[in-house]
């Protein structure tokens, strides 16, 4: 809990009914009902906050099974401050740059770890617009714990209700069991590679029968992601389970076009049970904590390949978005979309040597992402930026290059299979570039978040707070707020965006100013539809 809510929290004590002067004049002790029991949150500028509700059981008494609703609790459950993130290293995002997001500090590691944060303008059954925002950190790390993703701005602006949440991650979440378990037990491992996937559809579960006594409308739920958060949206909606959860969709720089095969998924599920000393036969054993811990689970991640959705005839009877875009959720709105310079923050942050390339340094530097240039020949790629970006430096092209073909190929996919759909799509790119540290992070990885949510304050490391970033984070929020109210993004202060076609390929960019350009970046988008798309890990 922070300084501010302690002192909110210490008025709820000596008086309990005090009450905020803010623009919606409502209690500092708000209290309404869930399905599990009631809850008192908190005032923050005018805006009601509840942080940590539970929306699914403690998941020790779930390991690799679909989560539980949780159990109804008695009087009222404050709800104050954040709950504990997914079990994870706790040094899993230490190393990154400080260009990136905050995360909460000294996060706390739990299998309790289903709970959710609301802000609201009113309990007063007004029906607003819900945006769910999910995570990112791939499959595997982080938590919506962060300040930057603090919904207080974005409720207010928009006269919204915003949800964060928290799920299960890794091997916790995503470690596909069931073609090692016995005969006997196979059942309760049938689902455990999505179980991770579950978890999110249990949140949205939760969205539809409470989110009315929190004032939100549960018939206009957006959800929308950035990173793994995106491409969790992106496999939601090939999910039977989820469907008619969510009416919306926004993914961020996350994509995802097929899932993990169950070959490759039980080659990590071997790995993992060899680091454990456990064989099919004692495998059951792992469902206890009692038995098998979970540091001890956490410690025997690094022997897993890769964690992610499961590709199992079951949870996910389908690729999210391969061979095509998935037909159940063919008539949702979508907006999909990535940042110009994606790699400098994804690969740069941790090889700073990148930023001061020479030429002849380029293509060995290049043939490190081989997997993701097919056959195409390292030097012509490289001829073909020189001739396109004359003003390029070496690190310049390998920022690009890496970009297009790592970060961006797979939104370029999903946006055309939309189209081929007639899908309502949307697509964008944010190239508004950072001025912090002399601008050598472009528009990198994560730059879009704080804009979505308005909180450039909180994130001026990574933007700055200059007049124009505040005019183009205003711009950005008011149009997801617009998607989430009417399933259409335009709005007043926008240019006329036009849904995404083949013909002219009409994408916004989120610049200074803002505009809609058809097809830019099209030389490198054709160069790249050249090489084949191979989702990481799967």
């Amino acid at each position: 809990m922070n300084r501010r809510q302690l002192l909110q929290t210490s008025a709820l004590i000596a008086t309990g009914t005090l009450y905020s002067r803010g623009i919606y004049a409502q209690p500092v002790s708000p209290i309404t009902t869930t399905s599990s029991g009631k809850v008192r949150g908190f005032t923050d500028n005018g805006v009601l906050v509840f942080k940590g509700i539970p929306y699914g059981g403690d998941t020790a008494t779930t390991r690799f099974a679909p989560p539980v609703r949780p159990q109804p609790w008695p009087g009222i459950r404050d709800c104050l401050g954040f709950g504990p993130q997914a079990p994870q290293p706790i040094h899993a995002r230490q190393g990154r740059s400080t260009f990136a997001p905050l995360d909460e500090t000294n996060p706390v590691n739990s299998e309790d770890c289903l709970h959710l944060n609301v802000w609201t303008p009113g309990l007063d059954h007004r029906k607003r617009p819900v945006l769910v925002y999910i995570h990112g950190g791939a499959y595997s790390s982080s938590s919506s714990n962060g300040p930057v993703y603090d919904g207080v701005r974005l409720a207010r602006r928009g006269d919204a209700v915003v949800v964060t949440l928290n799920h299960r991650l890794n091997l916790f979440g995503y470690l596909y069991l069931a073609e090692l378990a016995p005969t006997a037990v196979r059942d309760r491992f049938q689902d455990s590679g999505n179980a991770g996937q579950l978890d999110l559809v249990l949140a949205l579960e939760w969205v539809r029968d409470n989110i009315a006594n929190f004032g939100g409308d549960p018939s206009r739920v957006l959800i929308f992601g950035q990173s793994g958060g995106g491409a969790k949206c992106a496999t939601l909606m090939s999910m039977p389970a989820a469907s008619g959860l969510f009416h919306r969709v926004m993914t961020m720089s996350g994509q995802q076009l097929t899932a993990t095969t169950p070959e490759h998924a039980t080659a990590t599920a071997q790995a993992v049970l060899k680091a454990l000393e456990l064989t099919p036969s004692t495998l059951e054993t792992i469902r206890d904590p009692g038995k098998v811990s979970m540091e001890r689970l956490v410690g025997a991640l690094r022997a897993g390949h890769y964690y992610g959705p499961v590709h199992d005839g079951r949870t996910l009877p389908r690729d999210p978005f391969s061979p095509e875009a998935p037909p159940i959720s063919a008539n949702i709105p979508m907006i999909l979309g990535n940042t110009h310079d994606e790699t400098r923050l994804l690969i740069g942050a941790s090889n700073p040597a990148l930023f001061s390339l020479e030429w002849t340094q380029l293509p060995t530097q290049l043939e490190h992402y081989r997997q993701f240039l097919g056959d195409l020949s390292t030097d012509a790629i490289i001829a073909d930026y020189r001739q396109w970006y004359a003003a390029y430096s070496a690190s310049d092209v390998f920022f690009a290059v890496t970009t297009a073909f790592r970060s961006w190929h797979g939104m370029v996919i999903e946006s055309e299979r939309r189209a081929r759909q007639n899908g309502p799509t949307w697509v964008y790119n944010f190239t508004w570039k950072s001025p912090v540290d002399g601008g050598k992070w472009g528009a990198p990885h994560t730059m879009d978040i704080p804009f979505a949510f308005d909180n450039l304050e909180l994130a001026a490391s990574m933007t700055g707070t200059s007049p124009d970033a505040t005019r183009l984070a205003a711009i950005y929020a008011e149009t997801l707020l617009h998607f989430a109210a009417t399933g259409d993004p335009n709005h007043a202060g926008l240019p006329s965006w036009p849904r995404y076609d083949l013909t002219k390929r009409p994408t916004l960019l989120w610049d200074s100013p803002v505009r809609v350009e058809n097809d830019p970046r099209g030389q490198e988008r054709k160069l790249i539809m050249k090489a084949p798309y191979l989702q990481p890990g799967t």
